[in-house]
């Protein structure tokens, strides 16, 4: 289990390290001291699991996981216990308050190990776009061929579909989406959505070697920069 430490005070950062220091199974592989450090970091060496402060000077821990394309799984480590409930909206696995006490340490880790434990079994079958799907959202169910579907977007802990006219919300993550969709149709152009490579138009420059996709049904789709090179990668020959 690879993982970085992420805080702007260095003794903080020292202080985790002790606590850390004899932990089987787990390697600190960076430190930083601010969000753009931090994001830097997290590109070139892609830890399992952030320990991470909120409050920094400049950008804050929620802002740095609103940068990344995919978030590894994340502590937050803080002084404050008044974020604790938006930590939780953005997925943290735990929410520790300085002084970190040994043994809730302990705790937080073993769930980390359960849920890369977890992502390691055996996957599911990838669905086709050919696959069709029984969609529920309140009262209204469909039964949805996967080709028809042209956009899987985020919506808190939920994704919404969007087909025909329809927009439901299915309470899975797309993160879990990713998982289940085969690649080859279904491409993820950033954080927020997941598109269906054959409802592209046409694709056209955007800022900084990014790119936007214009899909069929009118929509505009902005691809990250990381993911514009998977992208140029996946339709090239």
């Amino acid at each position: 289990m690879r993982a970085i430490l992420v805080d702007d005070t260095k003794l903080a950062r020292q202080e985790l390290q002790f606590l850390l220091q004899n932990t089987k199974g787990l390697d600190i592989v960076g430190e930083a001291a601010n969000v753009d450090e931090a994001k830097a970091l997290i590109e070139q060496v892609h830890p399992d699991l952030i320990f991470l402060d909120i409050q920094m000077p400049g950008k804050d821990g929620f802002q740095l996981l609103e940068l990344l394309d995919e978030v590894p799984e994340v502590i937050f480590v803080t002084a404050y216990n008044e974020y604790a409930m938006k930590a939780f909206d953005y997925n943290a696995l735990d929410y520790l308050q300085k002084p970190v006490k040994e043994e809730r340490l302990k705790t937080a880790l073993d769930k980390v190990r359960s849920k890369l434990s977890d992502k390691q079994e055996q996957p599911k079958e990838l669905l086709s776009e050919n696959s069709q799907v029984f969609v529920k959202d309140g009262e209204n169910c469909w039964f949805v061929e996967l080709k028809h579907i042209r956009i899987f977007e985020i919506y808190d802990n939920y994704t919404k579909i969007y087909f025909e006219e329809q927009t439901p919300m299915i309470p899975k993550t797309l993160n879990y989406m990713e998982t289940r969709l085969d690649p080859q149709t279904f491409f993820r152009a950033n954080r927020q959505q997941i598109i269906n490579l054959k409802w592209i138009d046409r694709v056209e420059p955007w800022f900084s070697g990014s790119i936007r996709i214009h899909l069929r049904d009118g929509s505009i789709v902005e691809v990250s920069r990381r993911q514009t090179l998977k992208f140029k990668e996946l339709m090239s020959f």
